[in-house]
């Protein structure tokens, strides 16, 4: 195989691994895995909410256990500013946390991210995380006790009004207090506080007052009404999720939600919510608690709602007696250093500070989390010494160039003796012009003497693909990257480059992208085009192939990745233009060493100015 045919071996190669081993074993592996736990569920999900299944661990015992209520949607929408503007609340006041918390159904539902932007204009509004119901969007967390059946005390519902104890408004070190009379005997009194960072700790209490022993059930949930809207990629999942104990991680997007309607584990040591790109929610409860956890999907006032929730053991509380329960809510940025990240040894986080079961797993490291994960901590490690993400990729990249430079080394030789024996493999080709068999065989026994491997030209391509992949997952799911600064135009290294040569940078008033048929290809940012160069660069360092076709693919691929490539994230191109510069300077120094000739000049020359074939030696 000829310096040509890596080419080629390089399109399928990006082509396999960066889509159809996702595609084509990473999905149906989760489908195959999902649709096991879906049969194993399949009888627990349609029994009735005051069912157990005979045997199940941890399932609640008599008396009956009652259903976590369903999302309940009002008949009438409001704006969100006007649904909050009519209720009695408390206001929720932190460096990363703004809100406050609805006193009629002592609901969270109202958040807003303040160190986290729309856009890249830090004028631009804070990111909205939850919304009260009624309102677009609606997503919010509710808490409460639901009582066992043939129990008739009022229980606090989305329409009650808790009273505050005190005042002020939730703080860091400084928690909130309600209560709730229901006039029957029990009050209710709920305890929330707040951490430095996106984790609110409640506690429940009821003191029974009455005469007469009263059964509850402690449950959370967190329910979102109307269809979010999804980016859609299959590299990253948006939806429902949570680890249910020993029946491991579960996922579920919102359209396969509503065609399931419910999903029901009993577990210990669980979490469950909601995951978006770069936000988040889940319920953390305690982990050595027992619950019902369950995903479900509905329609109400012809809106689609869905909710994550959990059912906890039931209390029997006597009279003079007080029942409590614990509960955790987490709303916020999955921010690595947040959520913890478990990697050899590497954990951190509310991972670990709460013992959580796998809470890493917020965010979607994907199938290749072996090298996902340690890309990002590299990239991380070095933005932290020099305070640019872009020049720690650049950093990093220079690392794994060195970490493979001995394999890197010993490709290159294998190609540098291609090149020195093409005289000997020209006059093969010609001597067995029309015996391709021969032909194979005296190129075999032409390797084997000369010590060639004909396929190491592939391997620093193999190797920069899977580089490629990690880093491209890291820049498209972590929080850490979204409007992370470059240098000069980059403002946002997630981003695609937002120039466009056609128009030299905005200097020319016209948008190309109207063009019919091919506008949608007239959008190419400076850095994919500085990316083509150096990669055409680094072709034209190896000899062309003599077969026209072959030779013609040689000449269009970099072309053909510049327009693939302008679209992507802009710090993956420019990690691809600085690793092909590193390439072409590596190559050159490997080439020299080992007698080749560098035919980079030639080669370019001959690209431009056309020279007549010489005349064979007369013989």
């Amino acid at each position: 195989m000829g310096q040509h045919k890596n080419t080629i071996i390089a399109i399928v190669l990006s082509l396999i691994v960066m889509v159809g081993w996702q595609y084509f074993i990473g999905y149906p592996q989760m489908e195959k895995q999902r649709e096991q736990e879906a049969l194993k569920q399949q009888q627990q999900s349609q029994l009735q909410p005051g069912q157990t299944q005979p045997g199940a661990a941890g399932a609640p015992s008599a008396p009956e256990a009652p259903g976590v209520p369903n999302a309940a949607v009002p008949s009438q929408a409001a704006s969100r500013e006007t649904i909050i503007g009519g209720t009695p609340r408390v206001a929720i006041n932190t460096p990363r946390l703004g809100g406050s918390i609805d006193l009629k159904g002592g609901r969270i539902d109202d958040l807003t991210l303040t160190q986290y932007r729309e856009t890249i204009d830090p004028n631009s509004p804070p990111i909205v995380l939850f919304s009260p119901s009624g309102a677009p969007g609606a997503y919010y967390a509710e808490f409460g006790w639901v009582a066992a059946s043939g129990t008739s005390a009022a229980m606090p519902g989305p329409d009650t009004v808790w009273k505050q104890q005190g005042s002020g408004a939730l703080g860091i070190d400084h928690p909130v207090t309600l209560s709730f009379d229901n006039g029957q005997g029990l009050v209710f009194t709920r305890t929330i506080s707040i951490d430095d960072r996106y984790l609110f700790t409640l506690k429940d209490e009821v003191a029974n007052k009455g005469g007469s022993a009263v059964t509850l059930f402690p449950y959370a949930l967190i329910s979102r009404h109307g269809t979010p809207a999804v980016l859609g990629y299959y590299i990253l999942h948006e939806g429902l999720i949570g680890v249910m104990g020993d029946h491991g991680e579960q996922t579920e997007t919102y359209k396969k939600m509503e065609g399931k309607k419910s999903e029901t584990w009993d577990a210990t040591n669980a979490w469950l919510g909601f995951t978006d790109k770069y936000f988040a929610s889940a319920l953390l409860p305690n982990i050595d608690a027992k619950v019902r956890a369950r995903f479900s999907s509905g329609d109400a006032e012809g809106l689609k709602t869905y909710q994550t929730d959990y059912l906890l053991q039931p209390q029997t509380i006597a009279p003079g007696a007080t029942g409590s329960a614990d509960a955790r809510l987490f709303a916020g940025a999955k921010e690595i250093s947040v959520v913890g990240i478990n990697f050899l040894g590497v954990n951190g986080g509310y991972n670990a500070e709460l013992n959580l079961n796998h809470f890493d797993l917020l965010i979607d490291w994907g199938w290749f989390y072996f090298l996902t994960k340690p890309m990002f901590l590299a990239i991380d490690y070095f933005f932290h010494l020099v305070g640019n993400f872009g020049i720690a990729i650049l950093i990093v990249t220079v690392i794994v160039k060195f970490l493979f430079f001995p394999l890197a080394n010993k490709s290159y030789a294998s190609m540098a003796k291609m090149k020195a024996v093409q005289p000997q493999m020209a006059m093969i080709k010609e001597r067995y012009a029309d015996d391709k068999v021969k032909q194979q065989q005296a190129m075999m026994e032409l390797y084997k003497k000369e010590k060639i491997n004909p396929i190491a030209g592939c391997l620093p391509i193999a190797i920069q693909i899977p580089v490629f992949f990690s880093l491209y997952k890291v820049l498209f799911i972590t929080i850490e990257m979204r409007h992370a600064p470059f240098y000069g135009w980059i403002h946002d290294l997630s981003s695609p480059d937002p120039t466009n040569i056609f128009t030299l940078g905005g200097l020319i008033p016209i948008d190309p992208s109207i063009v019919p048929v091919v506008g949608s290809f007239l959008h190419l940012g400076f850095w994919p085009a500085i990316m083509g160069v150096t990669m055409w660069v680094q072709m034209k360092l190896n000899p062309a192939p003599p077969d026209p076709t072959q030779q013609m693919i040689f000449n269009w691929m970099p072309l053909i990745f510049t327009f693939m490539l302008a679209k992507f994230p802009a710090g993956l191109v420019i990690y691809w233009a600085w690793n092909n510069s590193l390439s072409v300077a590596q190559q050159s120094v490997i080439m020299h060493r080992n007698g080749a000739k560098i035919q980079l000049w030639d080669n370019l020359k001959g690209t431009f100015v056309k020279t007549k074939p010489k005349a064979p030696p007369a013989e």
